[in-house]
């Protein structure tokens, strides 16, 4: 070779960022990066806010199941939502009175531990390697995800709460329909609809959810029980494949739907419905 580009074994060439390729790679790191940064930023701050998270019969995804509530705060929900009644004496004074603080942790460590948002995250964050192809940040020892296989294991397990939390925002969604017991359609119906779907998209795509259904067979024709195992696990593949699609929209529509009550109970936008 001509000049002073220095190339590892395989023909790469070496550094940070350096390349033969000759698309616009950088794009999709970059993209993710701003993406991930302001959902997390934007996730951060609903959850710490602790109001205007309720407007009747819309509720934030961000804030269900209300463990507890904090009555006094704007945009609360009332005490009847609450499970377990009133904000408790004990809870710490440092921390704000905010139900989301129950709730967020287990959707998090759910998409934090997903196959998906690994790769999406060690490209744009660690740049390791930012793309195919593409040189990585030097580092003096990599060990690849051994120091944190133990963490990121808990994907099998948050899966179960994944789909728990579903079934809480099924009900939510079914509950957006009725108004002082009156059936209705608003946009927050909708909008909370399509959460659910987009969410469930999601989660049964996942590929923990895919080897739960029937990826740990051995013989998918070995009895009839297996056969229908066989053919539930087809239907999933094709969630599986589009699991990227998913995880992106879920993730806006997520938080477009806590915006949207935010918004709604502030009096900023007004909802459409048919009960006014």
């Amino acid at each position: 070779m001509s000049d002073a580009t220095t190339y590892a074994v395989g023909g790469h060439r070496e550094g940070f960022a350096a390349t033969l390729r000759e698309d616009n790679w950088w794009i999709g790191p970059v993209l993710t990066l701003v993406g991930l940064l302001a959902f997390v930023i934007y996730a951060t701050w609903a959850a710490f806010a602790g109001n205007h998270y309720y407007t009747a019969p819309y509720l934030s995804p961000f804030y269900s199941p209300v463990v507890f509530t904090y009555t006094t705060a704007p945009g609360a929900a009332p005490l009847a939502h609450s499970w377990f009644g009133a904000w408790p004496a004990w809870w710490p004074a440092f921390l704000p009175a905010s139900p989301a603080l129950f709730i967020l942790p287990f959707p998090g460590v759910f998409r934090f531990t997903c196959y998906y948002y690994r790769k999406a995250y060690y490209r744009a964050f660690s740049g390791t390697p930012p793309a195919c192809a593409v040189g990585a940040l030097p580092q003096k020892s990599y060990k690849g995800e051994t120091a944190w296989m133990v963490f990121q294991n808990l994907h099998r397990y948050a899966l179960y709460f994944a789909l728990l939390f579903i079934a809480f925002l099924t009900y939510d969604a079914f509950i957006s329909f009725f108004k002082d017991g009156k059936f209705g359609v608003g946009v927050g119906s909708i909008v909370l609809t399509l959460n659910v779907v987009f969410l469930t998209c999601f989660t049964c795509g996942c590929h923990a959810f895919r080897h739960l259904i029937g990826g740990k067979l051995d013989c998918f024709t070995c009895d009839a029980g297996s056969a229908r195992r066989h053919g539930a696990w087809k239907r999933v593949s094709l969630l599986n494949a589009r699991h990227m699609v998913w995880a992106w929209v879920s993730l806006f529509w997520v938080g477009f739907s806590d915006l949207y009550v935010r918004l709604v109970s502030l009096g900023i936008i007004k909802d459409l419905n048919t009960w006014n």
